[in-house]
């Protein structure tokens, strides 16, 4: 059959879904009927589904019909778990009956046994219980078979959890039980806090070090507190005997304490060096963090520190500052050197291919330099389009269509848990529909989640495309993941908002892939991760409707409200886009102290020298991707160079009739277009 053509531009979500509807009654009209369910269903559910949280009995009136649509089984389940202080068990086995395997059932079952678990019912406990419910549910179903008098037995019972570096309070019983059976023997223990030592969790270091033997007890409660206060740590450790433990202690409160103050570590280390009998290992590894924090800190004397670290001493984060602590004092011998210095995986990342060229471009050797920018300009990647722009070449881009496999599509489209995915997040719950989604394709093969994808790309659920089209050939399908998602305004707002449409697009995607519902564990919420102090400054400054942090779920609002925080970014920076990308990331005043550090650098080498990896990387996905998302609206691209102005000199987004870069597809490109190593800035995000 032949490829999908691209969706209009100009839509909205239930023209989406009426078009992509009518599409597929070509192919399976009956499975299709059977599948979507009716703006009538969706409106009565969503109804019916507000009052059973709020334990509302309405919904039962409210749910009148929909006893055979396929999101009915929700509704129950709402409504018992609204009331699970005065549940009985009956009520739940028997809709537990009802409804087996689906996961409103599942969560049900959870939900209770928690319930019966603060109520000590543990007979009911264990006929509702099953293994594979997580670690708390876990540890109560111990406690209840503790209260049955069964005793535990270590490699049965606690193996698994004893593995965790951290365990819910529901284990704290459990654990006092196996202490007092004498289950927790030394070796164990110390076993455990190694685990949680390599994890971070001090907190479990502290726990578990108050039950080591006595002579023992202060060298666990000092690795916690290298883990907690290594400052502290490093001041008491003068004190310290030399033992392994407290070796181990020492070595790691220095690597601790390098992260935040480089200079105190030094100075601590001239000191316990000589206290400790440090391994070989851990002298190392405290050489390598000092070497590091102290580049990471672009300190003077960091580039020959790295530089003569020893052998044993380096790793792939060494040898990569060492480049860009070279980039950074504009030393291009010194940044050769370096590049030669790097692993041979880290020689064929594309971000050193592009310096290496360019420290042969600064260093008067254009012949030695243009054949590897070229080279790289094949590759569509932020690297590749700097890379492009220094060979005065066009972006290589070589899209690829996804053919529909209608035996396949009908097949799915029978699928009741795929049905139940779709229909939940036509009523606006995307999070359930992920979790239906993920139940219904688990186990399936690559051809069967391609064609799933696809028929959720078609409804406008375009985070499924991007995750699912992640790798391979599969990144060259551009349409569905780079999609132009114009229902949610982005066109319109950005324009108002005095900032290039691409550029708001690429900033979404890089921030929540299309997921609306996206939420951070800093509370950024929705499409463009705003957190709701922010969205509510910026309604108040540009008189905006605000309804509190749950609208920005609303894509509407979200691209509403992100759009005009972008253009103050760019203000703030003299509209330069990939400076506010860095500030939209990493937050302004960071953005600030870097540019009055190294503002004199070309933005390519700025970029690289950003001391956050996470931002280094953000800056430069959403730069690829506003050439990418500027080739999909437009069939050119602004090159990548004229969306990077030199730091203090004053951009304005591209204006109608802007030159655009063309596109091409040569055919080494096609052949291996976008396998690239993974640890290239790509865009495959």
């Amino acid at each position: 059959m032949p490829a999908f053509a691209p969706l209009p531009h100009r839509t909205d979500r239930s023209f989406l879904r009426l078009a992509c509807a009518f599409a597929l009654l070509l192919v399976a009209p009956g499975i299709v009927r059977a599948a979507a369910g009716t703006e009538a269903q969706r409106a009565a559910f969503t109804t019916a589904y507000a009052s059973a949280q709020r334990g509302d009995a309405a919904w039962k009136a409210q749910a009148k019909g929909l006893e055979s649509y396929v999101l009915y089984p929700y509704l129950p389940a709402a409504a018992l778990e609204h009331d699970l202080a005065t549940l009985d068990t009956a009520a739940v086995s028997d809709y537990l009956a009802r409804y087996p395997g689906q996961i409103p059932a599942n969560d049900l079952r959870r939900a209770f046994l928690g319930e019966l678990a603060r109520r000590q019912d543990w007979n009911d406990f264990l006929a509702l219980y099953q293994d594979g419910l997580g670690d708390a549910l876990a540890c109560d179903a111990l406690q209840a078979r503790m209260a049955r008098g069964e005793t535990l037995d270590f490699q049965r019972d606690l193996d698994a959890l004893w593995h965790r570096p951290s365990l819910p309070g529901a284990c704290d019983p459990v654990l006092a039980q196996a202490r007092a059976q004498g289950l927790l023997t030394t070796d164990r223990l110390w076993a455990r806090i190694d685990r949680a030592l390599y994890a971070g969790a001090g907190g479990t270091v502290a726990a578990l070090a108050g039950w080591l033997p006595d002579e023992q007890a202060a060298a666990g409660a000092r690795l916690a507190q290298a883990l907690r206060d290594p400052a502290a740590a490093v001041a008491d450790a003068d004190h310290w005997p030399d033992t392994p433990r407290h070796r181990q202690a020492a070595a790691l409160a220095l690597q601790r304490l390098a992260r935040r103050q480089s200079g105190a570590a030094d100075a601590a280390w001239l000191t316990l060096r000589h206290r400790f009998s440090f391994s070989d290992a851990q002298r190392n590894d405290v050489l390598n963090a000092l070497a590091l924090f102290h580049a990471t800190d672009f300190d003077d004397n960091a580039l020959q520190r790295l530089s003569q670290l020893p052998p044993d001493a380096q790793s792939d984060a060494t040898r990569e500052w060492r480049v860009r602590v070279a980039l950074a004092a504009q030393n291009w011998p010194a940044v050769l050197k370096a590049i030669d210095a790097l692993s041979p995986a880290q020689q064929a990342d594309g971000e050193w291919q592009y310096f290496r060229a360019r420290a042969l471009a600064e260093l008067g050797k254009p012949a030695q330099a243009q054949p590897l920018f070229a080279a790289l300009a094949q590759q569509p990647t932020y690297f590749g389009f700097l890379a492009a722009d220094r060979a005065d070449a066009p972006y290589t881009l070589c899209p690829l269509s996804l053919d529909d496999d209608a035996a396949r599509a009908q097949s799915l489209l029978a699928n009741i848990g795929l049905q139940r995915a779709f229909e939940l997040y036509a009523v606006g719950m995307p999070r359930e529909a992920r979790r239906e989604w993920a139940q219904a394709l688990r186990g399936t093969d690559p051809a069967t989640q391609r064609e799933a994808a696809l028929l959720a790309y078609q409804r406008g659920w375009y985070d499924r495309a991007v995750f699912t089209f992640s790798s391979g050939d599969m990144l060259r399908l551009y349409e569905q993941r780079f999609p132009l998602a114009s229902q949610d305004g982005v066109v319109p707002q950005a324009e108002q908002a005095g900032i290039d449409p691409a550029w708001a697009y690429a900033i979404a995607r890089a921030e929540s892939a299309w997921m609306s519902d996206a939420h951070s564990g800093a509370d950024a919420r929705g499409l463009m991760q705003l957190l709701p102090a922010t969205a509510a400054q910026v309604a108040r400054s540009y008189q905006l409707p605000w309804n509190g942090g749950d609208s920005l779920y609303d894509p509407a609002v979200n691209v509403a409200l992100g759009t005009r925080y972008l253009a103050q970014m760019a203000a703030r920076f003299n509209g330069a886009p990939w400076l506010a990308s860095a500030a939209y990331n990493a937050g302004p005043i960071k953005v600030d102290q870097w540019l009055a550090e190294r503002g004199t650098l070309p933005p390519d080498v700025f970029t690289a020298t950003i001391p956050y990896k996470e931002t280094r990387e953000y800056v430069a996905r959403v730069m690829a991707f506003s050439v990418i998302y500027d080739w999909r609206m437009s069939g050119r691209a602004v090159p990548l160079d004229a969306r990077m102005p030199p730091i203090g000199a004053t951009y304005a987004p591209p204006a109608p009739g802007a030159a655009r870069k063309a596109i091409s597809c040569p055919a080494t490109a096609a052949a291996s277009a976008e396998r690239v190593p993974a640890s290239s800035v790509s865009t495959s995000s």
